[in-house]
């Protein structure tokens, strides 16, 4: 066995982190270069598309890579085994596709009542169907091909050694890292706010929280796919709830709202747990 296959080995995070960034982010250097990356370059609407796709994939494929790489031919047969997972429970189905959209929905109207700014972009759309379609089918998308990799490979490995919450804040803190090229742009015409707080803010106040969440759910039903769809209605609703015209004050002042709101919902659930996120996972048939 070579050196570098025994690193691989004996380092499979470290690996599958390396292959997820080399695919997402270099997608996008080696096109556009590093203007991409940092936001200080205008990309038209024929690159834009490479800004989205590279990261879309960078996940599910370093983690498809890094289990053929790690545990050959049966780790991919285990993989796809988790994958057919779905009979956890229909509580856990609610818990996965209606966390985010309740709370974001609630948030939004609450601060509609300080400005209209913040009413939900469903509610002031004149192509309601259209948002709704095109927010499911992204939301979707995204869900698959991130979970793929963050929840298919990468969880189960954080957890040999941490617990839930360690390991959502972990894979939270390098989940939001992760987002940077898709915000960088935007830091740059935050007015009224510093781009580094602007920043800060949309990557690592609340992505490290709902990972949390996302852990615990895996952790309870050893579902892959359950993990999917949690994710998917969290990007779905970016779309289809998100007003298109908020101001960058307005965005960090949802934002901090919506991650208190999770930090008190992973409160909860320890509370009700007894201070444990941990538990026996469902198992299938």
């Amino acid at each position: 066995m070579s050196s570098t296959t025994m690193f691989i080995k004996n380092h499979p995070l470290l690996t599958y982190y390396t292959l997820v960034f080399v695919f997402s982010w270099g997608g996008i250097l080696v096109v556009i270069g590093p203007g991409g990356i940092l936001g200080t370059k205008e990309i038209s609407k024929v690159m834009l598309p490479i800004v989205y796709l590279a990261p879309l994939v960078g996940p599910g494929v370093a983690g498809i890579l890094s289990t053929a790489l790690i545990d050959g031919r049966a780790g991919l047969g285990e993989l796809l085994s988790r994958l057919r997972r779905w009979r956890v429970g229909a509580r856990w189905y609610a818990v996965a596709l209606l966390t985010a959209p309740i709370l974001m929905t609630a948030i939004l109207f609450a601060l509609s009542l300080t400005s209209p700014v913040f009413l939900p972009a469903i509610v002031t759309s004149n192509d309601r169907a259209g948002l709704l379609l095109s927010g499911t089918v992204m939301g979707l998308a995204v869900g698959f091909f991130e979970e793929l990799g963050w929840t298919g490979f990468a969880v189960p490995r954080w957890r040999v050694r941490h617990g839930v919450l360690a390991t959502g804040l972990f894979m939270g803190f390098i989940w939001g890292a992760w987002h940077f090229p898709l915000f960088s742009g935007s830091a740059r015409s935050s007015e009224g706010v510093a781009p580094i707080l602007f920043l800060a803010v949309l990557l690592f106040s609340w992505l490290p929280a709902y990972r949390v969440l996302m852990v615990w759910v895996y952790e309870r039903t050893a579902s892959p796919l359950v993990v999917m769809l949690m994710h998917a209605p969290l990007a779905a609703i970016q779309l289809i709830l998100l007003p298109p015209a908020i101001s960058a004050v307005g965005l960090v002042t949802f934002d901090l709202v919506f991650a208190a709101a999770l930090w008190i919902v992973v409160a909860a659930v320890v509370v009700v747990n007894r201070g444990q996120l941990s538990g026996q996972a469902v198992r299938t048939e």
